[in-house]
């Protein structure tokens, strides 16, 4: 199940800190997408991977809160777009 984990990253205050905590998520196994946010000091995790797993590899960084676990809201976007995606065929015959 793909799952996003968003943390907070307390020593993410400049480009190396955010560079190194990107460096150390990305080393886990099944992560699909990273993405960091500097200003709030957040990291989502996007895959399926332990939580647990990328929680220690990030602790090598620095101090980490675990803010939310959940399923990744990218697959409830794509069932609803292929729910909307749907063909109407016109017959018309003009004589």
């Amino acid at each position: 199940m793909v799952q996003e984990v968003v943390l907070r990253v307390l020593t993410m205050t400049d480009d190396k800190t955010k560079q190194k905590a990107i460096e150390a998520a990305a080393d886990i196994y099944g992560i699909d997408s990273i993405a960091a946010d500097q200003m709030e000091q957040k990291l989502t995790v996007i895959g399926e991977m332990d939580t647990v797993a990328v929680v220690k590899k990030l602790k090598k960084v620095g101090k980490v809160d675990i803010i939310s676990v959940g399923p990744a809201k990218e697959e409830k976007q794509e069932e609803k777009k292929e729910e909307k995606n749907f063909f109407v065929k016109l017959n018309c015959n003009i004589n």
